[in-house]
Parts: structure tokens; sequence; C-alpha cells
């Protein structure tokens, strides 16, 4: 269990919340949290690269001259694959790159991720009232105020995504807004920092903490 300060607008640390979440066992935890990581960037993977074969290429069919006698190779098509505009040897075709992992392993990976980015993690109270309309300077501004330098590599965490919210973040190269539920390893280790609501806390113990 770790207890965390919970910051305003202002950046005035107003409250504590609780993080107490179930993580693997510290043996085991790099190794879990390693292969779903390698599970989420492989499943993301469109495995759609494909080249084309002797077969397969276009032309070719007659023999481009006779077997002896010219003093040259031999040769039995111009699409070979020694020949330019051939087919490929051994190229790439379209393939499922995807790996299983048990629902349960999965879950516990992406608590122990998080679990482990505590140091970083910066919560604070839901802020969606304070931008009554879409305003990436503010947003940044605060952002500043809760310790974030220019251009830091931040994931922001909601219970629920927020138009306003959304429409101010999506302009900040450095930032990626995310709702609770669609927490995932890769984003988790990827940020320097981690700014998540109250709420969103409390509904990654309720959801993910199973």
């Amino acid at each position: 269990m770790v207890n965390c300060a919970v910051k305003n607008w202002q950046g005035k640390d107003v409250a504590e919340a609780t993080l107490d979440l179930k993580i693997a066992k510290e043996e085991n935890a790099s190794h879990i949290v390693h292969r779903a990581l390698v599970r989420q960037l492989n499943n993301a993977r469109q495995g759609n690269a494909s080249s084309k074969t002797r077969a397969e290429v276009r032309g070719g069919g007659r023999k481009p001259w006779r077997q002896k006698g010219t003093g040259r190779a031999r040769a039995g098509s111009i699409r070979s694959p020694l020949w330019r505009g051939g087919g490929v040897i051994f190229g790439p075709k379209p393939k499922e790159y995807n790996l299983k992992m048990n629902r349960k392993e999965r879950r516990l990976a992406l608590r122990t991720a998080f679990q482990s980015r505590v140091e970083d993690l910066i919560v604070v109270e839901s802020f969606a009232g304070e931008l009554t309309a879409p305003k990436t300077k503010e947003l940044i501004a605060a952002m500043s105020r809760w310790g974030i330098a220019d251009n830091e590599k931040t994931l922001l965490i909601m219970d629920e995504l927020v138009e306003n919210v959304y429409l101010s973040a999506r302009n900040v190269a450095s930032l990626k807004l995310i709702p609770a539920d669609g927490l995932n390893v890769f984003d988790i280790l990827n940020a320097k920092k981690i700014v998540v609501t109250s709420e969103a806390l409390a509904k990654i113990q309720e959801v993910y903490n199973d």
C-alpha cells in the first residue's frame, strides 16, 4: 500500500489517496511485465508485408534464348530471382504475430507495471470543470504546476474522456490521454510521468484488482 498526495488545479496538496494493488512477486515481476509488453507490441503488428515469388511475378513464360550455342548462361525465365524484376527468394508473406496470454496474467502484469511507476505518479483532483472550453495553454500551465517539465513525456489517465480535456490535450506532442479502462503496459512504461485523477485511480483499483 502506497499513500499519494492529491494536488488541485493550482498544484497544491489538498488530500491523500491510497494505491493498493495486488502485484507479482519480486522474482517474477520483470518477467511477467516483459511478456505482457512483448505481447502488446506483437499484437499491434499488421503482418501484411508481402513479396512475390517467381511464380507470382507477371511474365517470364517464354525461355529468353535457346539452351545451348549462345555463349551465355542457360536461362529458363526472365523472372528468375537472379534477374532484375524477378521474383523474391524467401521474401515476406502475410502472417499473424499474435501472442496469447491468460487474462489473469495480463491483469497481474498491468498492476505490477503501474505499481512500479509510483515514484513518477502524480495524483490530481478531477479538473474537467476547470476547462470550460478547449484551452491547450491552460492545460500545459497546470501540468507545469504539477511538476512536469516542458516536453516531458506524460501519460494522463482520467476515469472517462471529457471533450474539452481531450481537445486541449490532443495538440500536445508529449502528452497522451487515455481512459482508466484503456490502461496498457506500453503506455505505462513509455511515459516519464504519469498523471492520474483521483477518480481514475479509484477506478483502476476497482477494475483491475481482481
